[in-house]
């Protein structure tokens, strides 16, 4: 099981991914966002921001997200730690119902070239 320091450290290679991208996958990130991720099997929540095409991870709550963020997504930190290492689909892992993934319509939208 993922801990909670490497999932932590996933979340941060996942921002330097997407501060480093081009094209698409930048403009799709570059829009702001609160954001919350919810390690189901560490009962843990991660809250911070999408800005200006980085994660700001603020703090880490214990339990479910105790407030609604714009984009909310909830998985394994297994999970989270292979998504970010490239050992996971994140297409097939969200169609599975192994990482859930919540916003609005248009956050969709915008989102749909990052996964």
């Amino acid at each position: 099981m993922a801990t909670k320091e490497e999932c932590r450290s996933a979340l941060e290679k996942l921002s330097d991914n997407l501060a480093g991208a081009d094209g698409d996958v930048r403009k799709a990130a570059g829009f702001d966002r609160s954001l919350s991720c919810h390690l189901t099997d560490l009962d843990l929540t991660f809250r911070g921001e999408l800005v200006g095409g980085r994660i700001e991870v603020r703090d880490s709550v214990p339990g479910p997200p105790p407030d609604k963020a714009q984009i909310r997504l909830a998985m394994t930190g297994d999970d989270l730690v292979a998504l970010v290492g490239g050992e996971l689909n994140f297409a097939r892992a969200w169609t599975s119902g192994r990482v859930r993934l919540e916003a609005g319509f248009r956050d969709l939208l915008r989102l749909r070239s990052l996964l």
